[in-house]
């Protein structure tokens, strides 16, 4: 178990996998790779860095090997300013590592993290007063996606959340690498029946929903209790609450160098906008700016911008140096 010290509690807790992440830096592909960078990712660390970028109190756990790269992770997440007074390093367990290689008009991940130590989570894991405390829970897919004890640890946390109130964020983060559609569709369409604020991909749910037709797809959304992000429309997020719909446009982006960890980027953004009291349309608004500053330098994490670069971009202020 990680250093337990108590501060104050976070606003925002979340959890799932981080992995070792190795790209391999030369363009013909990892085959001919000479040298790799490392670092890390997990689409729930970067949330949770995001926010403690943005100036909020945020909260990670999850299970690492207690192994170098479980170390560099756990050490990293923490210098970040993020709580992770929960997540636990574990003796013999390794942790999941994934390689990555950019080739002229594609680039690629491969995963290695079966047995890895976070698909061993359990519900057990939990500490119902941490989640209780929190203002927001962030969960994604991904996490119910590895292994089937994650699963009910995701469904758990969950139900630990409602029971105390506390709101419930979920971005479904489809990885077809993690599991089949039929496996994925059921529990990602409870999920967002159980969620405050569902924060899909309009291309997940044209396969979620099995509808190509956007229209059809909203109207859907409409049913759902949640307050609906829809990323990647024409340009544009849709907002849905209370049975309407409203379109956000999107910050372009000056340059797109990576867009690994935009939605990430985004969720931040938008979850930051509801801390501080904003609605759902301006808080959309954040999102897109922060995914937007996201996608403009390389990295899963790294890019991910502070506070005072977003104030800085909302004021059009003279450029901050990245």
């Amino acid at each position: 178990m990680g250093n337990q010290t108590e501060y104050s509690s976070p606003e925002v807790i979340t959890f799932g996998e981080s992995m070792g992440l190795f790209t391999a830096q030369d363009t013909r592909g990892l085959e001919y790779a000479s040298t790799l960078s490392k670092s890390f990712g997990g689409a729930e660390s970067n949330v949770a860095i995001g926010l403690a970028r943005l100036g909020h109190r945020a909260g990670w756990f999850g299970r690492l090997g207690n192994d170098a790269l479980g170390q560099m992770i756990y050490k990293a997440i923490r210098g970040e300013g993020v709580d992770v007074s929960r997540a636990q390093l574990s003796e013999g367990e390794a942790t999941g590592l994934m390689i990555r290689e950019n080739v002229p008009g594609k680039s690629s991940v491969h995963y290695y993290r079966k047995f890895s130590a976070a698909s061993q989570m359990t519900p057990s894991d939990l500490d119902i007063d941490y989640i209780s405390r929190a203002k927001i829970l962030h969960v994604t897919g991904i996490t119910a996606a590895i292994s089937e004890s994650s699963r009910e640890t995701v469904l758990e946390a969950v139900r630990i959340a409602k029971q105390a109130g506390v709101l419930v964020s979920f971005d479904p983060n489809l990885r077809l690498k993690l599991w089949t559609l039929q496996e994925a569709r059921p529990v990602l369409l409870s999920l967002a029946q159980e969620a405050d604020y569902f924060l899909p991909g309009l291309d997940e749910l044209k396969m979620l929903y099995e509808e190509e037709n956007t229209d059809k797809i909203l109207d859907r959304l409409k049913q759902l209790d949640a307050v609906s992000i829809v990323k990647g429309g024409p340009e544009l997020t849709y907002v849905l609450q209370r049975g309407s719909v409203e379109e956000v446009p999107f910050v372009k982006a000056d340059q797109v160098i990576d867009t690994v960890g935009a939605g990430d980027g985004f969720g931040a953004g938008f979850l930051s906008g509801v801390l501080q009291g904003l609605n759902p349309v301006e808080a959309a608004g954040i999102g897109s700016l922060t995914g937007s500053l996201m996608v403009q330098a390389v990295g899963d994490w790294e890019a991910l911008p502070t506070a005072a670069e977003v104030k800085a971009k909302l004021s059009n202020a003279h450029h901050i140096e990245r």
